[in-house]
């Protein structure tokens, strides 16, 4: 939780000036609901347009990462994903989409073991061109946990 335990992220200046969508998907996500304190297991995607910076691949991995080790409730794991990637990379244009199982639907309550979660949280061309949000949450996985 505490924001000096923050990740080093690299990021390079975007000097060959590459504008197309770089999607990472399927990144591993284990959390805790900070309601039960039982597992959120799942995985989530990640999109960006390039801008002045570009990130190393691994580091979108440990930002997710980072972000999961709290109690969380996926909305808000949604959008500390894609503000932290908006700071580092000087970009609105970015996207995030995470699938998840919650256990406390699954054995507590309805008990319901096929159901999952789906958020979203997009910013910058991904929000205001209909094309490329088309084709970002056309390219990621649908629902494999």
């Amino acid at each position: 939780l505490n924001p000096d335990n923050f990740p080093k992220i690299t990021v390079v200046d975007n000097k060959f000036e590459y504008d197309e969508m770089v999607i990472e998907c399927d990144i591993t996500l284990n959390s805790s609901c900070e309601h039960h304190f039982i597992p959120i297991i799942g995985k989530a995607h990640v999109g960006y347009i390039p801008d002045k910076k570009v990130i190393g691949l691994s580091k979108i991995n440990r930002i997710v990462d980072y972000f999961s080790k709290r109690p969380q409730i996926q909305e808000r794991l949604s959008l500390q994903i894609m503000e932290s990637m908006q700071k580092l990379l000087e970009t609105d244009s970015v996207a995030v989409v995470i699938d998840a199982m919650h256990t406390c639907v699954k054995t507590r309550g309805i008990q319901d073991a096929t159901s999952f979660t789906r958020t979203s949280k997009i910013g910058g061309l991904f929000k205001t061109d209909a094309s490329l949000k088309t084709e970002f949450f056309n390219s990621i996985p649908r629902g494999q946990l």
